[in-house]
Order: structure tokens, then C-alpha cells, then sequence
């Protein structure tokens, strides 16, 4: 009887949790999805190719990835920061990946939290 029990407790934890993964799947690509939405929006353009590059790619169940594509991808750290110039000053930073970041991870945590409730 007891082990009926612990079977049927155990079967019913597993349906909740795969329930809970693939609710929380769904938030990770959302929240993927409106990154690349406002890098896209709030990233500098001088030819509009390194804005455009933005895209998000699914690493594991509830994993993904933002990220410049090929061939402007070299960009990120030299706009996000400033660097050398050849001509021996410095250019200014345009910090835009950051800030996005930061939102990202506010509103993810937020949806997380709700999905508990």
C-alpha cells in the first residue's frame, strides 16, 4: 500500500515538474525574443547591418543564447567598450548590451516568480 502510495506521489511530481519546465521553455524564449527585440531597437547604426545581426539560439530545455551573428559578431565588445583608435585616441563607448541585459533578467526572474504562484 505505502509503496502505491509513493509511486503514485512520485508520478504525479514528475507531471508537475515537466509542466513547470516547459512553462518556464516557454518565459526563457519570450524573454529571449523581446532581447533581441530591443538590442535591435536601442543598438547604435551607422549601416544598420550590426543592429540587425541580433538573434537568439535555443541551447537546452529552457536555455538560449543572445547573440550578434556572423559577420558583425567582432563588434560587441569594441562598441559596448570603448578601444584604441588608429590614430592614437580612444573611442567612446556606446554601452546598450547591459542595459538590456539587466531588464532581461528583471523580467525573467518577474515571470518565474508569477509562474509559483
Amino acid at each position: 500500500m505505502s509503496k502505491d502510495l509513493a509511486n503514485e506521489i512520485a508520478k504525479a511530481l514528475a507531471e508537475y515538474s515537466s509542466e513547470i519546465e516547459d512553462e518556464v521553455d516557454l518565459i526563457a524564449e519570450d524573454v529571449a525574443s523581446e532581447a533581441v527585440d530591443e538590442l535591435k531597437a536601442t543598438s547604435p547604426k551607422r549601416y544598420g547591418k550590426y543592429a540587425r545581426n541580433w538573434r537568439f539560439k535555443k541551447n537546452a530545455k529552457g536555455s538560449y543564447v543572445v547573440h550578434n551573428a556572423a559577420p558583425t559578431y567582432r563588434l560587441t565588445h569594441l562598441l559596448e567598450n570603448s578601444h584604441l583608435l588608429r590614430n592614437g585616441g580612444r573611442s567612446k563607448a556606446q554601452p546598450h548590451i547591459k542595459p538590456v541585459e539587466e531588464k532581461v533578467k528583471e523580467n525573467f526572474e518577474k515571470r518565474i516568480k508569477e509562474l509559483g504562484r
